[in-house]
């Protein structure tokens, strides 16, 4: 679907990132950093003048660094990281390998997932077992609900825009409600072999059934042995037990606390169906089929005794553009910008279409509460004016980028004044290939479907793999989360 064919009523806009205001286009802290290291240079110069025939051509090479863009960052931010991965690789610190050691927490997952760990609890409401991950640093717990996968691209308008707003409902819901620190949305995609689809319809195919009718169904299973995937979507929410006037005395009471807050959202009319709360064996099975996709498709019976450890590699190695583990490689990318124009709600289809590769889209939330967001939009149009002005008084006028940005700002304040709210989101996918050959063609796959999307920007995790990946499975990590 393109844009022209959706009505005007179901394009979505309002994207922006946040821009501090610096000198020469730096933001603050660039700016800050550049001004400690001209004072350094004066100071250095007052006492060794001759110093400055050394100093002044690495300051030049720094404020070069500061001003240039790699990838959508500063190219001292990118290659600062870099040399930090880098480092990091000298010394083994990227590689796992999960040892039998005495260790209490010898076993743990590794990286952002080391510091939880899963807790089977009883529901009350609907007397089933439910999974609880728990953050052992922070004491956030984290829901995951399982949902029934759907669409809306042949639902009315009418249908879509109400599922829309009922969405804004929970965000709003989440923006007040002190304990939810965030949440997200993943969808995967593991693409199979067509044998299901054709064992399947096989099985309920009706022999009275017209000619014509047997021989439609006949060719569609002919033509598209490679067409069937197997679509998993949940949504995690953390939550924080203790903020509340009366927190939690010991850790019974904490895990029901969490699911108290997940049950006060109610997602019914977002146009999703909710399955059920993930149990114990259903998270397993989702960390666990991520790292190995071998076994995505295994019983219950071979999750059940699984602990939590068990679930992570056996083996990792956290490079610079890709993490390999059991199962295959990774390739993760995040978000790098939003179009400016107006998208289609169905902006995403081509990253959900399924292809040769598993796959999984993470869209992650932070609702920021009504004075935190009106807080950061005065200060993003104060920038976005102090900008213009400054370049308005080198150039005789400011950009018109600038006054467009600024613009954007105020009518972005507007609607939050309307009752709207200021979200952080991000967005993350990750695309799994069984072996090494097999990530160029991933890393292929992954580049079309963000082309196809025609606007949306995104760019490799550079030395963040691991994290990213991590991010996308509910372990309680999610990087708009703080501490």
């Amino acid at each position: 679907m393109t844009t022209h064919e959706v009505p005007q009523a179901l394009l979505v806009h309002g994207f922006r990132a946040r821009r501090d205001f610096g000198f020469g286009g730096l933001s603050r802290t660039a700016t800050m950093l550049a001004a400690a290291v001209l004072t350094a240079d004066g100071l250095i110069a007052t006492q060794v003048p001759v110093s400055l025939l050394v100093t002044l051509p690495l300051t030049l090479v720094f404020f070069g660094l500061l001003a240039t863009r790699r990838h959508g960052m500063s190219a001292l931010s990118y290659y600062w990281a870099k040399l930090a991965w880098k480092r990091a690789a000298r010394y083994d610190a990227n590689a796992y390998r999960r040892l039998l050691l005495p260790h209490p927490y010898a076993l743990d997952l590794p990286g952002v997932g080391a510091s939880s760990t899963l807790i089977k609890a009883h529901d009350p409401t609907t007397g089933r077992a439910v999974g609880v991950v728990q953050n052992r640093t922070t004491g956030y717990m984290t829901v995951t609900t399982l949902l029934a996968p759907g669409g809306s691209l042949m639902a009315p308008t009418a249908a879509v825009q109400s599922s829309l707003r009922t969405w804004s409902a929970v965000l709003d819901a989440m923006s007040t409600d002190e304990q939810i620190k965030g949440a997200s949305v993943t969808i995967q995609i593991t693409p199979g072999a067509g044998a299901a689809l054709g064992d399947d319809v096989k099985a309920r195919k009706n022999p009275a059934a017209p000619q014509l009718a047997t021989q439609v169904i006949d060719e569609l299973v002919r033509t598209m042995p490679h067409a069937t995937a197997s679509v998993a979507p949940w949504m995690t929410v953390t939550v924080d037990p203790d903020a509340t006037a009366a927190p939690p005395a010991d850790l019974a009471e904490k895990v029901a606390e969490a699911l108290r807050v997940v049950d006060s959202l109610d997602l019914s009319g977002t146009g999703t169906d909710i399955e059920r709360r993930a149990t114990d064996v259903d998270l397993r099975r989702i960390v666990r089929s991520a790292y190995d996709p071998e076994v995505f498709n295994a019983r219950d019976a071979e999750f059940r005794e699984l602990s939590w450890a068990e679930c992570g590699p056996q083996a990792a190695d956290d490079d610079w553009e890709t993490y390999a583990h059991d199962g295959g490689v990774s390739v993760s990318w995040v978000l790098r910008e939003m179009p400016r124009r107006p998208i289609p709600y169905s902006v995403l289809l081509p990253l959900l279409a399924p292809g040769r590769f598993q796959r999984r889209i993470t869209l992650s939330y932070r609702v920021l509460d009504p004075m935190e967001g009106e807080a950061v939009l005065e200060r993003e149009i104060a920038n976005a004016h102090m900008r213009a002005q400054a370049t308005a008084e080198v150039k005789g006028r400011a950009k018109w980028s600038q006054r467009a940005d600024a613009q954007r700002a105020e009518k972005a304040a507007a609607q939050v004044a309307g009752g709207a709210q200021v979200v952080d989101w991000t967005l993350m996918v990750t695309v799994t290939a069984r072996s090494a050959e097999d990530v160029p063609a991933a890393r292929q796959e992954l580049a079309r479907a963000v082309k196809a999307t025609r606007g949306i920007r995104m760019r490799p995790a550079y030395g963040a793999q691991a994290a990213v990946f991590a991010a996308g499975l509910p372990l309680g990590y999610s990087p708009l989360v703080k501490d």
